[in-house]
């Protein structure tokens, strides 16, 4: 078969691949394009071929699938912040579903039942409390694009809304847009400020107030069916998980290398009142061999929030090695979650009690994952 970029082919879409683009194939070779449902006949331009796989441009539905809805966004298709407006929500959730379910599957090699149905967000659109939005010279139009990356590339959509947004931040960006950045490649950081708690500017915090409470609920769930009775909050940020379950617990202690967001959580704990816990500005590999030795690993569970990438290395064997009696894993990219929860239950160290799914992203392909896992016999 003879294909190269720019190639008008007809598609039939098989699955819906993590990252939110369509699988279809040509024969044995496989082509990925975006903004497709399962089940549609498209037509597609090639923009990308390679050895085994290709990526194609949508051109035209030939055959929509009933799970297709208009989107509410004007932008979309061209704007890169959302993959998924053009289907219907409780579409959304099955897949993102399967994507999980196959990639724990594939990745870690965990039994798909292990993963729950996708928790649902109640609600789907203006939710995010914190977006980034960029800046950048259009010189063809001698103009200031200031909106989100393209889906298709490093260029600036330029835009007045977003409507996955809170309704506060679409006002902001539109101040932005009324007092321009003085040049392109500045990133404006545009957020909601959660109601009695301190973030400083550069700080963590989820970014979904309507889902948050079931985030929680979840969270303490697992630490309630663990049954212990100390708690380290790795990656604590500006200690809104430590907080949140220190009443499940008789201590805590939560990390955090960024010393400002420290401050704020030890802030946040005094506003609370919460006296049976404490917060360390240090690396987490540096400070965790010390903590997990001042608490008996029979009744210590430790909760990992990690950045995108995941854990290091040395941290996962500190835990193996370890061996508190829970581990709870928090994490948006599923991916990464998978990787690291293979090196921590090799050879029964731990055991996989179950995986919650979360929607703190609708109309995205991102989705927050919570794991529960125990001490294994080994």
């Amino acid at each position: 078969m003879n294909l190269s970029p720019g190639t008008t082919v007809a598609l039939e879409i098989e699955d819906i691949a993590f990252g939110g683009e369509g699988v279809a194939r040509l024969d044995d070779f496989v082509v990925f394009v975006p903004f497709v449902a399962v089940g549609e006949t498209v037509e597609a331009e090639l923009v990308e071929v390679k050895k085994s796989f290709a990526r194609a441009r949508l051109t035209r539905v030939l055959k929509p699938a009933a799970q297709r809805v208009r989107p509410e966004c004007r932008f979309f298709g061209a704007c890169g912040g959302c993959q998924y407006q053009h289907l219907d929500y409780g579409s959304q959730l099955r897949i993102k579903h399967k994507q999980v379910a196959d990639l724990f599957h594939r990745m870690g090699g965990f039994d798909q039942s292990l993963v729950a149905p996708v928790v649902p967000c109640p609600q789907p659109y203006g939710y995010r409390n914190r977006i980034m939005i960029r800046s950048q010279w259009n010189k063809p139009k001698q103009k200031l694009n200031i909106g989100f990356v393209r889906h298709d590339g490093g260029l600036v959509e330029d835009l007045d809304e977003c409507k996955i947004a809170e309704p506060a931040l679409n006002g902001q960006i539109l101040h932005v847009r009324a007092n321009p950045p003085p040049k392109g490649g500045i990133k404006v950081v545009l957020r909601v400020p959660p109601e009695g708690w301190q973030v400083p500017p550069h700080s963590f915090f989820q970014n979904n107030f309507f889902l948050l409470p079931k985030l929680v609920e979840t969270v303490r769930q697992c630490l309630v069916n663990g049954g212990t009775r100390h708690l380290l909050d790795l990656y604590c940020g500006v200690g809104f998980f430590g907080i949140e379950l220190a009443g499940a617990v008789d201590s805590f202690a939560g990390v955090e290398y960024d010393k400002p967001a420290i401050r704020a959580a030890q802030q946040n704990a005094a506003d609370r009142g919460i006296t049976n816990g404490e917060f360390l500005a240090a690396k987490v590999e540096d400070v965790l061999p010390t903590l997990l030795k001042r608490f008996s690993s029979e009744q210590t569970t430790v909760l990992i929030d990690p950045p995108r990438k995941g854990c290091w290395p040395e941290i996962l064997e500190l835990l193996r090695s370890n061996r508190p009696a829970q581990l709870i894993y928090v994490s948006c990219h599923p991916a990464t979650m998978a990787r690291d929860l293979k090196i921590l239950c090799a050879d029964g160290v731990y055991q996989l009690a179950g995986v919650t799914p979360l929607d703190m992203f609708p109309q995205t392909q991102h989705v927050e994952c919570v794991a529960d896992l125990r001490r294994g016999p080994n």
